[in-house]
């Protein structure tokens, strides 16, 4: 008999454990996705030109909050969580739930969801969201063309517009970004290795991403999206975990699994962390993969003209993901307003409007930041609307992209940058050197 399938995602590993594995599977049905983080992605359908033979009308897209009753609608028998950076508890709360509700509750592995590519690939991934595997990736893609070799990074998907035309996206110069339609959260993504010389594939398909990927590429660069695992078989697998926050490496899914797997564990930003949350990550490396290779790095800051800052009352933006879903209570821009001098850091929610009050409500402990949530292009208004009103003589701009160059604010902003520096050795040139030598 055919299994009855219910996927849980947010648009992303959802969609690629559906390619894999569910796409022409007649013993399998699936009969719905539903979908949480990404504001707006239900109410849509997995389009049948994506979906497979078996799917002429597509999938339809609910939202997660409609889990229990679609099992008993629509009689499922199997309910796959795919969805990543999750706290453990909350992992299981969801099994519970299903379980009770009396279909199977799934988690699937590598062996049946990665692809094997022709070319060497080396991949970035991480325990949180928001630990700098940006920056790491740019000193990766750095260091393999260093050693001869033409890198093409593929980064982890964030499908938020016509699926169907998302299918397979190739990003190589600015004019692609607008040519794509794309989003703040994938502008962030995408325009950093374009401006470190590197081409970009991302969509929905990476079956079909990774071949044409592989045409142009010496060495694939598999860019990870927030804590999930990599969707190609990696040659060297580079993994970062955060003592700003000690024991999440072992607390939350898949994050737990991305460090089990490691070949190479970064400890990021150790400039900044305590020592009891650097004793604290390293001692969860000892326990569950003691014969990774482990680096050290920190993540200085860079303002163009920090004597702006000094004295002025500031508001800060920081990346929307890694305060809501990735928890974490300040970022890139709160540390230059402290660190040059800023008189006041304004907060921002008593000025917020539509979506980004919302995003307040949904997610009530980030603070005085506010969040560059920009999924579409009616919460990019709602966010250039907020900085207009908020009343502040400065904005401090700590995402990965410079907010100036998409949104029109009425006050002066001032961008903050961060790159990867690497503290002592191996470094992530000698273990690439020594894994795939020079070209």
């Amino acid at each position: 008999m055919t299994t009855r399938v219910l996927i849980m995602g947010a648009a992303g590993r959802d969609f690629h454990n559906f390619n894999t594995f569910f796409r022409d599977n007649n013993d399998y049905e699936v009969v719905a996705f539903t979908a949480t983080q990404i504001p707006d992605i239900e109410g849509r359908n997995y389009p049948p030109e994506l979906a497979g033979s078996l799917y002429p009308d597509g999938i339809p897209i609910y939202p997660e909050e409609d889990l229990i009753k679609l099992i008993k609608k629509q009689n499922v028998d199997e309910v796959v969580f795919a969805y990543s950076d999750i706290p453990h508890e909350y992992v299981m709360h969801k099994a519970s739930e299903v379980l009770a509700a009396g279909a199977d509750y799934r988690l699937m592995g590598l062996n049946r969801t990665q692809i094997k590519s022709s070319k060497p690939v080396v991949s970035v991934g991480a325990v949180r969201t928001g630990v700098g595997k940006s920056q790491t990736s740019r000193a990766v893609s750095r260091a393999l063309r260093d050693l001869g070799y033409k890198v093409v990074a593929i980064r982890h998907p964030m499908p938020y517009g016509d699926l169907a035309k998302q299918a397979v996206q190739r990003f190589e110069a600015y004019d692609d970004l607008v040519k794509h339609d794309v989003t703040i959260e994938e502008r962030e993504e995408y325009e950093p290795h374009l401006e470190n010389g590197v081409i970009v594939y991302a969509g929905v398909d990476y079956e079909a991403i990774l071949r044409e990927a592989e045409k142009e590429a010496d060495i694939i660069l598999w860019d990870g999206g927030n804590n999930d695992l990599p969707f190609f078989v990696s040659d060297l697998h580079i993994v970062l975990v955060d003592p700003h926050r000690p024991g999440h490496e072992m607390t939350y899914h898949p994050g737990e699994a991305n460090l089990r797997m490691a070949d190479v564990v970064l400890i990021n930003k150790v400039d900044t962390a305590t020592p009891e949350g650097i004793a604290k990550v390293r001692e969860s490396i000892r326990k569950v993969n003691p014969d990774a290779v482990v680096v050290e790095a920190a993540s200085p800051i860079y303002v163009d003209n920090s004597a702006m800052i000094r004295g002025k009352k500031v508001v800060v933006v920081e990346d929307g993901p890694t305060l809501t879903h990735g928890e974490m209570k300040y970022g890139a821009g709160i540390v230059a307003a402290q660190k040059f001098g800023a008189g006041e850091i304004v907060d921002p929610r008593p000025y917020t409007v539509g979506s980004i009050t919302e995003t307040y409500r949904k997610y009530p402990d980030i603070g005085t930041l506010l969040p560059a949530m920009g999924y579409g292009d009616a919460q990019r208004d709602d966010l250039e609307e907020t900085l207009n009103k908020v009343d502040a003589e400065l904005v401090i701009v700590g995402t990965p992209i410079d907010l100036a160059g998409i949104l029109e604010v009425n006050k002066p902003m001032l961008r903050v940058r961060y790159e990867l520096q690497e503290i002592g050795e191996p470094t992530l040139y000698d273990l690439l050197k020594e894994k795939f030598g020079k070209k």
